[in-house]
């Protein structure tokens, strides 16, 4: 950072300058940042919160003002994403110092809504000195850290308007956040030990709330886990169910009493040594993009492979090579892996598929035969934000669930919207995405839209995103399968309605963070989505751009015994396959000959040309997983018992009536029914054969179509050993390859591909 002085420059007439400053220039401690800098240029002026801006004015020498100009980007406060929307030159007025004004409200609001933020540096020392009135406090925070999307009610982001309203600043604390030389001027989070929030514990028949000064509540907390219990941690965005990661006996009871026998449950390590990853190198092979990816300021889980002397129970993920792992991003966090010091299972306190719980009383009631105790408190948090999931793939970290930290994600679009847009999203995994002027925001995730709270929810966040970017949609964007619950309610708001097909959302979704791309061919490979013929897709390639995409390559169809329960019984897709290539198949455990006769008869038979349930049949076949306990089970074992070989079979691909290439599944079946191949070269040579196949489909389009590049988009395609193959091959045979950079790519990012593909209509 260069430091000026009045004497640097020439002795010049003064001028005067406004600038407005957009971007993320609210709640990070920027007007606190633009006066001080003032100061240190010498400056006169002014600066105010509009809402979602930042106006600033500033009179002195020219040079003094181009330094100025310059450092209100460059020496930004590290949370800081400012960006210059105008400046000019404005007449010279009588002024005494520079001065922080109240907020205004803008005549056309520009608002960002900051994310929830992980415990900064200096809080962290700040709570470790016994010294410090914040000692051991567990929600010690300032401009650079603490919560801020969960405790948002409304806009200009000021403290009335949170949910610390409720926790009026003690003296001390007021004269902090009344000070532009302090840090924590104007944290609207800002609390301490005196006035501010505080912890409970309850147990079944025990009640601590922790006193100033106190660590009654946090003790029993983590007596409970050292005891092998079950607790539920409410945090910044919802609660966690706790348990002790190095205890078996706990971590069966958790699946137990959750219902939850096989899904991988995430981890939280202490924060141990100098760079505070001690502990997780113990267990996890970090590498360099691994190791920023989960240290990163929006603190993710992050999917890493355990070392082979790992003492971590091989029930936290069972049939997998990775595990789920985030650091502490709380004080309370902090506090709590610091004193039981070790692992902790930090899965997410809620009912399976539902949004995170959030208010103290419904946790009780919904996870009272979960958890055996609760460590509460009482700042409420205004909506749920679950933690985000990232996997690093072909290099680079992939978005797999936006929430906490990362979510609200905010786009600037390359053009303006006639009118303001709502996008639903589809049914699984579901977010909503908002879009206006020339601006789209994609909510956190939400979750599946199954069950009354997982609605409830959907239409809170819905509300509340409209509201707090004063944003009132004019036509609903939603999926065309007709049977989601997001299209139904579409339906209902006696708005105008765009329905866009499944995976054009996914290309276009893709498409929308390579706006730059004039022509696409996008392999969109999904477990299943409503087709333009009717009929479930999911193994497509779509060539085109956004609103102008079509059907050019697809995988051959076959048609799914039960319908929907295909997607939870692996051992169905499998059937399937046998029977449509005149295979013999049945189950040793029970009989399937009417089941038959209803497929041959096509009830509840719908066809389908979804890769994913591809991958569930060879799950099946290979005897890993025949009825699924969680979504993607099948395909995420079949990855983790695969070998890495560009051994495969050869796909044939014929041209069909309609124009549209398709690939023959058919061969694969001998392969996987081969005994005298072991499983993790069949698996690895099922990889294979999937890549050569897209290969293939690329090479035909291209000699047809000419040049294009290709994006990779769909849930198949957080399979690693499947992605990074395939992208090798066809960056081999001279393709552009393109993977989402910020949104996810599963179904988390359809609300947003459905923005892009109806703005390219409208």
């Amino acid at each position: 950072m260069n430091t000026y002085s009045q004497n640097s420059f020439r002795n010049i007439s003064p001028e005067a300058r406004r600038w407005l400053m957009g971007g993320r220039v609210q709640g990070v401690g920027y007007r606190a940042f633009v006066f001080n800098l003032a100061q240190r240029f010498g400056l006169n002026g002014v600066v105010q919160n509009l809402t979602g801006e930042v106006l600033v004015e500033a009179q002195g020498e020219r040079a003094l003002l181009d330094a100025f100009a310059a450092a209100l980007l460059s020496d930004a406060p590290p949370l800081a994403r400012p960006q210059v929307i105008s400046c000019q030159s404005i007449s010279l007025r009588k002024l005494d110092g520079f001065e922080i004004l109240f907020s205004a409200v803008a005549s056309q609001p520009n608002i960002h809504i900051p994310p929830d933020y992980f415990l900064c540096d200096d809080c962290r020392r700040e709570m470790r000195d016994p010294r410090d009135a914040r000692y051991r406090y567990p929600f010690i925070n300032c401009t650079q850290c603490g919560p801020r999307y969960t405790l948002i009610t409304r806009m200009p982001y000021d403290r009335p308007n949170t949910t610390m309203a409720e926790f009026p600043l003690c003296p001390r604390c007021r004269a902090e956040y009344e000070d532009p030389h302090n840090r924590r001027f104007h944290a609207q989070p800002l609390a301490c030990p005196v006035c501010g929030p505080q912890l409970s514990f309850v147990a079944a028949h025990e009640r601590v709330h922790e006193h100033v000064g106190g660590d009654a509540a946090l003790d029993a907390c983590v007596a409970a886990l050292r005891r092998g219990e079950i607790v539920a941690v409410k945090g910044i965005g919802g609660y966690h169910l706790m348990c002790d990661a190095l205890n078996p006996a706990a971590i069966a009871r958790l699946r137990a009493s959750k219902h939850r026998p096989h899904k991988p449950l995430a981890l939280m390590f202490p924060w141990q040594g100098g760079d505070g990853l001690q502990r997780v190198r113990e267990e996890l092979q970090l590498d360099a993009v691994t190791q920023a990816t989960l240290c990163d300021a929006s603190r993710p889980i992050v999917l890493i492979p355990r070392r082979a002397d790992s003492t971590l129970p091989d029930s936290i993920a069972p049939g997998l090579h990775e595990v789920g792992v985030m650091l502490p991003y709380s004080p309370l966090h902090h506090l709590l892996l610091e004193s039981f010091g070790s692992p902790l299972v930090a899965t997410s306190g809620n009912v399976s598929g539902e949004p995170v719980l959030t208010d103290n009383a419904e946790a009780e009631a919904r996870m009272g035969k979960v958890a055996q105790a609760f460590l509460h408190h009482n700042r409420p948090i205004a909506r749920p934000a679950d933690d985000s999931v990232l996997r690093v793939i072909a290099g680079s970290p992939r978005l797999l669930r936006a929430g906490r930290g990362i979510a609200p994600l905010e786009f600037d679009l390359p053009f303006s919207l006639p009118q303001p847009l709502l996008a639903v999203g589809g049914h699984m995994k579901n977010s909503i995405a908002l879009a206006w002027n020339n601006r789209a925001v994609i909510s956190p995730h939400i979750g599946d839209l199954g069950s009354p709270r997982s609605l409830a929810v959907f239409e809170q966040v819905i509300a509340e995103l409209c509201s707090l970017y004063q944003v009132s949609p004019q036509l609903i964007v939603c999926d065309a399968h007709p049977g989601y619950t997001s299209s139904k309610w579409a339906a209902r708001r006696g708005l105008t309605t765009l329905r866009v097909l499944h995976h054009h959302a996914h290309a276009s979704a893709l498409a929308g963070e390579f706006f730059e791309v004039a022509n696409w061919l996008v392999f969109t490979w999904d477990g299943a989505g409503y087709g333009a013929d009717g009929t479930l897709w999911g193994g497509e390639a779509l060539l085109g751009k956004p609103g102008a995409w079509r059907r050019a390559a697809t995988l051959r169809p076959f048609h799914l015994p039960g319908g929907e329960r295909a997607g939870r019984e692996c051992w169905r897709s499998a059937a399937a396959l046998c029977w449509e290539a005149g295979h013999d198949w049945s189950r040793a455990d029970s009989d399937t000959a009417l089941l038959h006769q209803a497929w041959q008869r096509r009830i509840n038979a719908p066809a389908s040309s979804a890769a994913g349930r591809l991958f569930d049949a060879a799950a099946s076949l290979l005897g890993l997983v025949q009825e699924s306990s969680f979504e993607g089970q099948g395909p995420m074992w079949l990855e983790a018992a695969s070998s890495k070989t560009n051994e495969h079979v050869t796909l044939p691909l014929r041209q069909r009536d309609d124009g549209v290439m398709e690939s023959d599944w058919q061969p694969l079946l001998g392969m996987l029914r081969d005994e005298n191949i072991s499983v993790a070269q069949r698996g690895g040579m099922f990889h294979a054969t999937l890549a050569h196949a897209a290969l293939q489909q690329a090479r035909q389009l291209r000699e047809r179509h000419g040049e294009f590049s290709v994006g990779l988009s769909g849930g198949v395609f957080q399979n690693r050993l499947l992605t990074e193959q395939l992208i090798a091959l066809l960056e081999a045979d001279g393709f552009t390859v393109c993977l989402a950079r910020y949104a996810p790519y599963n179904d988390g990012g359809i609300s947003y591909g459905q923005l892009v593909e109806a703005a390219a209509k409208l």
